[in-house]
């Protein structure tokens, strides 16, 4: 029984990530069968959406880069005022 209804569910959120056949008609041919809604109404929102999507790269390997190798070694920094407090 679980097994069924994980099944219909899986299912049924695949045929939700695809956009319906109305919506696909207003959308232009690089976003058809991607989005619902109306389609972009002027280039201006290519370029909104390229630039919030380049400060989401930007970000994002940036608070991976500084997570994985922080790169703070002096000992005069601030996290050593807590760390060496003998």
């Amino acid at each position: 029984m679980k097994k069924a209804v994980l099944v219909i569910f899986l299912l049924s959120i695949r045929v939700a990530i695809f956009a319906c056949g109305v919506c696909e008609k207003q959308q232009p041919k690089i976003l058809q069968g991607i989005t619902h809604g109306a389609g972009p109404e002027s280039n201006w929102d290519y370029l909104i959406i390229s630039i919030a999507a380049a400060i989401v790269v930007f970000t994002f390997y940036f608070s991976v880069k500084w997570l994985i190798r922080p790169g703070e070694t002096a000992v005069t920094h601030i996290k050593y005022l807590t760390v060496n407090n003998d």
